[in-house]
This record gives C-alpha cells, structure tokens and sequence, in this order.
C-alpha cells in the first residue's frame, strides 16, 4: 500500500534537536534523588530540596506537570550542611542527614557552632502526594532557638518545557489560597484544566505566607522536634492530620512495593556488589510500574520519560518475562486496551498500530507537543507481537491470548497493509505530518540514519532492526495460532516468516562489512554503517546460522566494542561521536538485547563480556544503578565511564539489563507444558562463581536453583521444588 509520507528536508528543517532534552546542565554532575509513584515523580537535590534556576530538572511533576518547582529548607536564614544521603534498597523512602553551619547574628558573632543541630528529611510519594517528615534534634548542651524557613513555589511547567521546549504563552496563575496550616497554589491552563499544589503543615508554622513557612523552634539539649510536610497533586483533602497520614501512607506505600516485587524470582550471587546492583535494579523496575485498569506497566524512566511508552514496555517485559510475567501481561493488556482503530496523521496512527507514547500535560492537550497519544514507533507493533508469543511460550496462558488474539491480527494486518509503505516487502517508517518523529525506531534522533559518507537517510526507512522483529512477530503469531488451534493461520504466518528472511538476508547482508546494513532509505540505497541495530538480528534468530559468527565477530571488535559494551555506531563510522545519544554511545538495554542474541546463537563466551563490562561499569555508578546509556569513550585501566548529562536514571530497561544478562548467560528457558526449567549451555562470567534464582515459577510448581563455578565448567543444583518441576541442563 502506497501512503503519503512527510520526507523532510534536513538542511531546512529549524528543528534538528526535534523534542531532544537540551543539556544545560548535568543529571551526573548532581546525582539527584528520584522517588515515583503512579504517575508522580519527584527529582530532589541531594539535601532533600528541589532547586529552581534555568535548566533545573528538580521538581514534584505528577501527569507530565512540574507541582513543586522550588522547596528548601533554611536554618536562621542558612542553607544546612549535608551529611548523607540515601535511598532506601527497595526505593520507598529517601533520607537526607544535615547538620548546621557554623550560624552568626547580625553583628557577626558566632551564636550556634557548626554540627550540633541534627536534622532528618524522610520523603517519600503515595497517591499523587509528596510526604515529608523533618525531624529537628539538638545535640549540644543549651537550649537552642532556632528559626526553620520552607520556601517553595509551582510554576506548573510542562515536562517538555522542563526538557528545554519554549512556549509563547502561559495560562494564568490564580492568587494563592493561604490558611494557617495550608497553601493552595493554583494554575488555570490555556486547555481549560486548573492545576492544584496544596502544601499541608503539621504543627501549624509561626507564620505562614504565599511562599513560604516560618517555624520557631524551641529545642532542648537531647532533645527533638518533628514537622510534617504533606504536598499534594490532586485535589483530594485527607481527612487525618499531615502527621497521622504521613505514618499510615507510608506504612501502604511499603506494603504495595513488597507486594509487587515479591512475586518475581530473585537472584543472589556470590558478588555482594553485583547484589547490590540487582537490588536496586529490582527496586527501580518495580518503582518505575504503574498500576493500570489492564494490570502493572513500567513507566519508561525519569525525569524524561516518567509514562506509558509501548517500545520501553516491551522491551521490559520481554527482559523481565523469566522472572516476572505478570508485568508482560499487563503491558499486553494496556497497549491491547490502547491500539490504534483508525487513522489520525496528527498522531501517526494507523488501524492495528501500538502506541509510542501517551502524555497528559497541557502542551500534549493543546497539540503544542504530538504525544497526547501518539504512535509514531515503527517497531512497537511488531514487538507487541513478539511479546505474546513469548508470553504464551513461558506461561501457557491461553486464556489471555484468546483475549488478545484479535489484537494480534489487528497489528499484523497493520505490519501488511499499512507497514510495507512503498510496497517493496521491507517494514518502512514516515511520519504523516512535520509535527512528528523524523526517526520512528529506537534510535529516534533526528541524525541516527545515514549513509557511509555521514549523509543522511531519506525516507520512507526500513531500519534493519525493524525487519527483524517483523520476523519473530510472525513466527510467534505462527506458534499462538497453533496453540488456540488454527493450524492453517500458523502455516501461512510460517511461510511469510521465512519470506521475510530471505528476503531480509539478500537485501540487507554487507559482505565486505561483516554485517547486515543499518537500514535501507526511500531509494532503495543500503545505509552501509557498522551499528549495533545488526546485534538485533540475533536476538529475532532473522540471521541466518552463517551470519551470525561474522556478525558477533564485527560487534566485538574494539571499533564497535568499548570494553563497557557495544557502541550504537562503531568508532569507523563517519557520525561516530561517543558523546551523541545514538551515534557512538552504550546503551545498557541495546547491549542485554545483543547479549540474548549471542546467546541463542551460542556464542556465550561474547555474552559474558558484554555481562562483564556492564557490570564493571556500575562499579563506578551511584547506587549501582545503570542508567539510560553512557558515553562510548574506550575503557581505561583504573577509570570507570564517562557518563552522558542528561541519561534517565532510573530508566527501566536499563534496570532490566543486569537480569536480561543473567539469562542469557544461563540460557534460562521454559516449558510449561512440561514443567521443566531448560539451562542451555551456562556459563558465569568472570566476576561470579555462583548464581542462584529463587521462586523460579512453572505451571503454578516453585523452584529454588544454584548454578556454580566447578573447574573450568558450571554444575547445576537444584536447591528445592515445590510441585512437579524438573531442570534439564544443554552443554
């Protein structure tokens, strides 16, 4: 089917950075603290206050809209001195240890010396609300009184205005609501919505105005006072006192993340420090769900990212369907619930599409920004389907793929009819209007496809990724048929499958490179660029047996290879730059993708570098936490990455990646049917002798499992069962 699809002009186009996150200052430099819920999320410097100023991504942002866009904490009119801080393992509450400075009168003399006055911030979020406990002890020994200020503001900002898109015009702020225990700050939006701030104080301060609380306090030598802080987002007034909700909020809050996580498998190794960083990798991934009518679905990353995005999701599930298949059941469902039924070129959607992206702020509403809900990803569709499949293969759900299956063919229809844009067989991308995406895949910079010489790409584009994933869409669709018993469909979507393949193979493979191409442009012209997208074939099984050592080989060599993991572009490349977002840096989630691939094929050897470099790369990473991607600089003896200014972190498939890795290095497998856990081929990477998986779940049976180090091989144990479940081991 021939579409009308927008090529721009790139030379002309006065958009290049096209919604990309301006770098005015950087997300590693600080280091914040972030905390979510739901649809709230808070970035707070690390003294627990959130910093206005030009470029400052500190806030309390709920839908998409900053609620709290300034709060700190004086003492006598100085700022405190940080001690700690840090967030708990499981996310659930952030802790900020200050002591005050040294503190003068206003004739100069010293009245209290530094490090006697202690003060405790505990901050966490709960339903659309930001709780916050101050907690004020004096260690000396006199009487102090002490005067404690709470400035803050609400600029309502859009995200994408926080992200670096101007605006020429605002909606209006309504007077402040000031009573003597609470603030309501108040925004009337050019999309005829009023967004609420509502601060709740708990003791009522000595003064309180439209911009800030004054307390008084009066604290005995040992002893201690308390002040809590309640801002919500919504327009709901609690019945209990700031005090009395802070400790049940937080009691819930707790319970629901325990609940959560707790139905996934866990890992312990005998590496504490590669324990520490799956625990904040769980910790992150389950912060990051959010509960919907269609079940839990993980928000992309904060601060940019904090929504429903259908590549992000799937690609999570997908890492996480070993150990938590409920998450890819609700993201089946939620996208299932969200697929596209008519076209609309404003939102890049077509019949049967999957969404990219859905946004709730004021920009989104007034179409100022294309994302209210949005579709231009040319890849989510067909990993909807590749994800069902997986889905049913680890589960043997049919039940829920009875449900989804005219979804399925739905996006399938979408991959044949709208897909195939100028009819030559490859899954191309275009968006309909100049308001959308210019690049729809992963990589959706506006300069991430090109040409050898660095020209860029013109389109309609079939990225070599995209294919790929057309091709497992239609062997998993091809396997589901033939369970819910349509022998016929399955038989057919086998054929076209194997179509895709060769016809993939002839178009795509670059002898002289060692790899399938980066993608073929509008006229029919290979984009002969060494990237990382061919890692993707192997993850799909598109590349055909011989191909796929030539491919390994070219994604690990130093030129593609940094030592921390494989870079988007090799360091050949005309557009190398291990500065860009996509043309030379290491994604985390790009490289376990990579990772599955290798292993499928075998090659496990490779799998354990790339499980090596990620994991010495968050040696060197606060919290452990890997984070959206870093810079594709080579590793250095001694040195850990450079990191990128403005990489999400949290961000959810970069938390999946250290439990996509242990997968793939064990060959992890399922068959339901069979109650059997499959290991294929393990191996353990250098800086681990053991892993063992706990409350691995098959068919309602339970399994506790040691992989260990023996020699220059691996031995398997089970440690306990509970049901008819049994390990069969490949080597």
């Amino acid at each position: 089917m021939n579409l009308h699809v927008d090529v721009p002009d790139e030379a002309t186009d006065v958009r290049l950075g096209q919604f990309a996150v301006a770098s005015q200052s950087s997300l590693q430099e600080r280091r914040p603290r972030t905390l979510k819920h739901g649809d709230t999320f808070g970035v707070f410097d690390r003294n627990g206050d959130v910093l206005s100023g030009e470029g400052s991504p500190d806030g309390l942002f709920h839908r998409d809209t900053r609620h709290l866009s300034h709060l700190d904490l004086l003492i006598n009119g100085a700022r405190p001195i940080l001690l700690s801080s840090t967030l708990r393992d499981d996310n659930a509450v952030l802790t900020c240890d200050l002591t005050n400075p040294d503190l003068y009168d206003e004739e100069g003399r010293l009245l209290l010396e530094h490090d006697v006055i202690h003060i405790r911030r505990s901050k966490f979020l709960w339903k659309s609300a930001c709780f916050e406990r101050l907690l004020v002890r004096n260690f000396g020994d006199r009487p102090q009184r002490l005067t404690l200020e709470l400035r803050f503001e609400a600029d309502f900002a859009d995200l994408f205005e926080v992200r670096g898109t101007r605006r020429m015009r605002r909606g209006t702020f309504q007077p402040a609501d000031v009573g003597s225990e609470s603030v309501t700050l108040t925004y009337s939006g050019l999309d005829d919505r009023t967004r609420a701030t509502r601060l709740r104080i708990d003791p009522a301060p000595a003064r309180l105005e439209a911009r800030r609380a004054l307390f008084e306090v009066d604290v005995a030598p040992g002893q201690r006072t308390v002040i809590f802080v309640e801002v919500r987002c919504d327009d709901q007034v609690p019945q209990k006192r700031p005090r009395e909700h802070y400790l049940s909020s937080m009691v819930e809050a707790r319970r629901a993340l325990r609940q959560s996580s707790s139905r996934a498998a866990s890992i312990a190794t005998s590496n504490e420090i590669f324990n520490e960083a799956v625990r904040r990798s769980v910790s992150d991934l389950y912060m990051l769900v959010t509960d919907t009518p269609e079940g839990p679905y993980p928000y992309a990353g904060t601060p940019w990212f904090s929504a429903a995005f259908g590549r992000d999701a799937l690609i999570t599930a997908y890492q996480t369907l070993w150990m938590d298949p409920a998450l890819a059941r609700g993201v089946l469902q939620f996208l299932a619930a969200n697929q596209a039924k008519a076209e609309d070129p404003v939102a890049d959607a077509e019949p049967g599409k999957i969404l990219h992206e859905v946004r709730y702020g004021e920009m989104a509403e007034l179409g100022e920004v294309p994302f209210r809900r949005y579709y231009g990803s040319v890849d989510s569709t067909p990993l909807f389907v590749m994800l069902a499949g997986a889905y049913l293969e680890r589960t043997r759900d049919t039940t829920t793929l009875e449900r989804l299956w005219p979804n399925i063919e739905a996006a399938l229809r979408w991959i044949d009819v709208y897909g195939d844009r100028d009819g030559d067989g490859f899954i191309e991308y275009g968006r309909r209007t100049k308001e959308g995406l210019i690049n729809q895949g992963w990589k959706d910079s506006h300069d991430s496809v090109f040409h050898a010489d660095g020209s860029m790409a013109r389109g309609p584009i079939a990225l070599c990724e995209v294919q790929a994933y057309v091709y497992a869409a239609k062997r998993a669709a091809a396997h589901i048929a033939s369970v819910l018993g349509m022998p016929e469909r399955a038989a057919l979507l086998e054929a076209e499958a194997e179509q895709v393949r060769k016809r993939f193979d002839g178009a795509f493979w670059c002898e002289d490179l060692g790899t399938y191409a980066l993608a073929l442009d509008g006229d029919k012209r290979l984009c002969r660029v060494r990237s990382s997208n061919a890692g993707h074939t192997l993850f799909t099984g598109i590349a055909l047996p011989e191909r796929a050592t030539r491919v390994a080989e070219t994604l690990m060599d130093a030129s593609s290879f940094s030592g921390w993991g494989v870079r988007t572009i090799a360091s050949t490349e005309a557009r190398y730059n291990p500065m860009s977002y996509h043309n030379g840096s290491v994604w985390p989630h790009d490289n376990a993708l990579i990772a599955l691939g290798l292993a499928r094929y075998g090659l496990k050897q490779e799998v354990a570098r790339i499980f090596d470099g990620l994991f010495h790369a968050s040696v060197y990473i606060d919290l452990r936490r890997l984070p959206e991607l870093f810079c594709g600089f080579p590793r250095r003896r001694g040195q850990g990455p450079t990191f990128y200014p403005v990489a999400c972190a949290p961000q959810a498939w970069a938390a999946a990646t250290p439990l996509s890795l242990v997968q793939a290095c064990l060959g992890l497998g399922f068959d339901p049917q069979a109650r059997t856990v499959r290991l294929d081929r393990p191996v353990l990477p250098a800086f681990l002798d053991e892993i063992v998986l706990r409350n691995l779940a098959v068919d309602g049976c339970r399994l506790d499992l040691a992989v260990r180090r023996a020699g220059g091989e691996v031995a398997t144990h089970v440690l306990g069962r509970t049901g008819d479940v049994r390990v069969e081991v490949t080597v």
